[in-house]
């Protein structure tokens, strides 16, 4: 694979943006880490970084995410805007204005529902995560690659394989980790910081989610609900969910595992896994996607709406 146009348009470039999608995860928030740093260190330009909602705390080791903004000037231009681990522009959210509005822009993703809406596409449904594709595209340019780039990359590949343990992780994923060791990353540290960092609130939070589960389909399938007054309850925070539909999933029976979250009164979000099952075709039914394993979807109804909805299309779509 062939990165040349990459090079050519950051160097042509003075005002760069970076952003990833709406309440951004490990790989996004890591690759968003590792590109700052390699862009400075190959070109030395200081691109912005602009976070849209909630930086959990557990990330917040990463070089440089703390010269992320959360506040935008819709009135930007931006020479060059750069999207990381976004599967489709809608996860931008309002931020899309300036993406809309760049003189040019680069797509990375590893999403297989992606539409390549950039200028230049560099989507990789291959790969375990955006980090790995951003490793590709260092190693084929010769760019650099620092101590704190790696640090952006590891975390990237750790999170998004489940700390090696999702059906992503490939040979190319071990040898990716391999090269990252090699320039000096600390696994145990960058472990410890992503998985080791959980509030008491936090930990309670998911106790009770789990505790409501419900089971249907002869406990092939099994969901939680989490309504605005559980998270006020906890003191929850946007990433308090994260890892519970794979908790779900996990349990032996299960195939399916979904989580339903009130956005409000009128709208669900859906994150949705499987063992089995294709529940990105799943999620296409309700405009959503992502991996065959992983995806998701929002749902402008409210969370019984959404669920009866979900369940029925399940039944229908899923292997099992």
């Amino acid at each position: 694979m062939k990165f040349n146009q990459l090079e050519e348009f950051i160097k042509n470039s003075k005002k760069i943006l970076i952003m990833s999608h709406i309440n951004p995860d490990g790989d996004a928030l890591g690759s968003t880490s590792s590109m700052y740093t390699t862009i400075y260190d190959n070109f030395k330009k200081k691109p912005d970084i602009l976070i849209i909602g909630h930086l959990p705390n557990n990330y917040k080791f990463l070089p440089n995410i703390d010269k992320g903004v959360f506040n935008f000037n819709s009135s930007m231009v931006y020479d060059l805007v750069i999207t990381l681990d976004v599967a489709s522009l809608d996860r931008l959210s309002n931020a899309k204005i300036l993406f809309d509005k760049a003189i040019k822009t680069i797509n990375i993703d590893h999403h297989k529902t992606n539409n390549k809406f950039g200028d230049i596409n560099v989507v990789c449904p291959e790969a375990s995560s955006t980090g790995e594709v951003l490793l590709e595209i260092y190693n084929e340019q010769n760019w650099t690659i620092s101590l704190d780039s790696a640090i952006g990359l590891y975390s990237a590949i750790l999170t998004d394989t489940g700390g090696f343990r999702y059906e992503n992780t490939s040979e190319n994923v071990f040898k990716s980790a391999a090269q990252l060791v090699k320039i000096g990353i600390n696994p145990n540290e960058i472990y410890k910081n992503c998985y080791e960092r959980k509030s008491k609130n936090f930990v309670m939070f998911q106790n009770y989610c789990i505790n409501k589960a419900v089971f249907v389909n002869n406990d092939k399938t099994v969901y939680s609900t989490v309504y605005k007054k559980d998270l006020e309850k906890f003191h929850a925070e946007e990433d308090f969910t994260e890892g519970l539909v794979e908790a779900l999933r996990a349990i032996e029976t299960t195939d399916i595992s979904f989580l339903a979250k009130e956005i409000d009164s009128k709208t669900t979000k859906i994150s949705m896994r499987s063992k089995k099952s294709d529940v990105a075709v799943i999620c296409s039914e309700f405009g959503g996607g992502g991996h065959t394993f992983a995806a998701g979807c929002t749902i402008k109804t409210n969370i019984e709406g959404a669920v009866k909805r979900i369940l029925k299309t399940i039944e229908e779509k899923s292997n099992g």
